[in-house]
């Protein structure tokens, strides 16, 4: 019987990515660099799982000569960036800059109305998940989830299951009484690897992403209800028996 949904958050529950790019090349401006990123460049450096990940994959395969303006080592100079980039973040996130995906708040609540735990499994920083959700669900919006997985309690970023293992773990229930969300062919990969069936709701910058094993693949939640998702899991947990 389906027990909680467990959420990723960026490009499943918002839409992050645009913003997270311009953040990025805040930083790079700040820094000094001039490095530029657009969006096919960031689109496929969004196969990497995390900022400095990323920045330090860009960094030695496109740029493997450049050097440290400051002469700090390359992961004082990554850390540094990534500092810069999560505060310029928050700030569009409070000015508004981000959305929340369609139907995500109506399933949040009919969820919980429901008696449904939520939680959260990302690889994402603790910052930017308070950022978001302070901005979309209130001061008080730790409440709404049971459990909260993020980039500084589970440090092996998706594709690998450690965040959602994690969830699983802290919610304690089976991965076959749980439904995963995710927007990305790393999510997925992450999700399946604890057991759990998956809904994937692609955007821009992953919809050319192989979703091969999703429960299903939809435009967004906008009209996904509670009683829906239900018979989508009991089906699955049927041809599983």
């Amino acid at each position: 019987m389906l027990q909680a949904f467990i959420f990723d958050v960026d490009g499943t529950l918002a839409d992050t990515e645009m913003a997270h790019l311009a953040a990025f090349n805040h930083a790079f401006a700040d820094m000094g660099l001039d490095w530029r990123w657009d969006v096919p460049l960031y689109t496929r450096l969004l196969t990497v799982a995390g900022g400095k990940e990323r920045i330090k994959a860009y960094w030695q395969s496109q740029a493997p000569d450049l050097k440290d303006n400051s002469g700090a080592g390359l992961q004082d100079t990554i850390n540094r960036l990534h500092e810069i980039k999560t505060a310029a973040y928050e700030q569009a996130v409070q000015d508004g800059a981000v959305q929340m995906r369609p139907g995500v708040l109506a399933l949040l609540c009919e969820a919980r109305a429901a008696g449904l735990a939520l939680a959260i499994a990302t690889t994402t920083s603790p910052v930017n998940i308070a950022a978001l959700l302070r901005q979309a669900l209130g001061a008080d919006w730790r409440s709404h989830f049971a459990v909260i997985e993020n980039a500084s309690t589970a440090p092996s970023k998706k594709p690998d299951p450690m965040v959602y293992r994690q969830t699983l773990a802290g919610l304690g229930l089976p991965a076959q009484q749980c439904l995963a969300f995710e927007d990305s062919e790393n999510g997925l990969q992450a999700a399946l690897g604890a057991d759990l069936a998956t809904v994937v709701t692609p955007n821009e910058f992953t919809a050319g992403h192989d979703f091969t094993g999703a429960l299903r693949i939809l435009p967004s939640l906008q009209g996904v209800d509670v009683a829906q998702l239900r018979e989508w899991h009991l089906l699955v947990s049927r041809s599983n028996a």
